[in-house]
């Protein structure tokens, strides 16, 4: 592909529809009642027909192309710029359908690179069909030598069936995520138990004003959504959730009103993280999550990092996928030892769920009293291992063990006896040379 290439040409309609939605929300309730019905659409219908007018400029002056083994996003009018992107620093290519891009057949390509600071040079938007021959192309590109990308490439044009790439994901199927288990595992949470206090808090306000404006209804039901968002957006970002595995890869699928077609490649995955929050201990269930290098961490609310790796399951279910992305590692069976005894003076609760350990491929570390957490570190992904001692560990001659990723969390084996801590240091360091060069 030597030649320039626009988006779709619905692309400005969509960014104009999104935009009308901002400035109506920025506009606000208190904008209303203060100008009057009138004037406030006058107001947004200007600030949207702006939005549209600009969205149509960036629509033509934005363009991508393959050159080589480099991606090129061209964009910017009065100030032109050219972003080249090495196809070596590729670590994934993500399909995405907002809602309006699912009722227009259009898709949005974001692009994830090693050290990136956030998702690099999202295509919005493409049609599915497009969207999907140019994630396999440049997949193909980034995983190959030169002498084969030109092969790759080829193959990766050949006609895409508009929507394969969102029904459902590519490869061997491992796992789907039952929509009725979804449901109850928020209903099994204390965001979901504390919801009836918080609205009954808020209609109480409302009644106790005793102003039925439109304003104060308006503000009323803002409050509420407010309240309901989070456990109905956890449902609907993890519906139909969908796990297979393709080669070395693992390709993702989830979401209702926005879909999300996503691959992470094992060999970047840091950390795999299992957790048992309190209320699901009863239903045996468990939630499996990654920390994928090459990923944003500046993603504050986590929508678009590639950290699912199963919302919700049974420990058998657990058990298979855990094994999948770290071969050889049992989930029900890893050695995992307590810290001294006074150690409790330090944690006086949680002392005997503490716990670290090692195995032939992987360091474990156990944590949390309400909510267990387990978090499993392959030694070849270790970047630092650290000793760090607070004035009470000093007093106590306890020290904390830090192995850090790549993906920024690690892990950490907290509150050991001082000597046993540098041990663990030591063999730490010489696990991770090792399986560095077998890597």
């Amino acid at each position: 592909m030597t030649t320039r290439q626009r988006l779709h040409p619905l692309s400005p309609a969509l960014h104009g529809a999104k935009s009308l939605v901002v400035v109506i929300a920025g506009l606000s309730w208190s904008t209303l009642s203060r100008v009057g019905f009138g004037w406030f659409v006058a107001m947004v219908v200007v600030l949207a027909l702006g939005a549209s007018v600009l969205a149509v400029v960036s629509w033509y002056n934005t363009g991508y192309q393959v050159v080589g083994r480099e991606l090129r996003i061209h964009e910017g009018l009065l100030w032109r710029r050219t972003r080249a992107i090495p196809l070596e620093r590729l670590q994934a290519v993500e399909v995405v359908r907002p809602l309006l891009a699912q009722l227009t057949g259009l898709a949005e390509l974001r692009l994830e690179v090693v050290g990136g600071g956030k998702t690099e040079a999202p295509l919005a938007f493409l049609s599915v069909a497009e969207a999907a021959a140019l994630r396999q192309r440049l997949l193909a590109l980034a995983g190959r030598p030169t002498a084969a990308a030109a092969a790759g490439g080829a193959q990766a044009q050949q006609p895409v069936p508009a929507g394969a790439e969102t029904s459902a994901p590519a490869g061997r199927p491992l796992h789907a995520v039952r929509n009725r288990d979804l449901l109850i595992s928020q209903l099994l949470t204390p965001q979901a138990f504390l919801l009836p206090f918080g609205v009954a808090f808020v209609a109480t306000q409302f009644l106790s004003e005793g102003s039925w404006s439109f304003i104060a209804v308006a503000s009323t039901l803002t409050a509420m959504a407010g309240v309901l968002l989070q456990p109905v957006r956890r449902v609907l970002d993890d519906w139909r959730f969908q796990l297979a595995r393709d080669d070395d890869r693992l390709r993702i699928r989830n979401g209702l009103l926005e879909t999300r077609v996503q691959t992470v490649p094992l060999h970047r995955v840091q950390t795999v993280g299992v957790t048992w929050p309190l209320l699901w201990r009863f239903k045996g269930w468990l939630r499996l999550r990654l920390e994928v290098a090459g990923y944003s961490a500046g993603e504050l609310d986590g929508r678009n990092r590639p950290d699912r790796l199963l919302p919700v399951g049974d420990q058998p279910t657990g058990e298979a996928i855990v094994a999948e992305v770290l071969p050889g590692v049992a989930l029900s069976s890893l050695p995992l030892s307590p810290p001294p005894t006074r150690a409790r003076w330090v944690n006086p609760l949680s002392r005997q769920v503490l716990g670290a350990g090692l195995t032939e491929q992987v360091f474990v570390v156990r944590s949390g009293l309400l909510t267990r957490r387990l978090t499993i570190v392959p030694y070849a992904r270790f970047q630092s291992v650290r000793v760090v001692q607070g004035p009470v560990q000093r007093l106590l001659g306890l020290a904390t063990v830090h192995a850090d990723t790549a993906g920024g969390s690690g892990a950490a084996a907290v509150d050991r006896d001082i000597a046993d801590a540098w041990a663990l240091a030591a063999e730490l360091t010489t696990r991770s040379q090792i399986a560095r060069r077998n890597s």
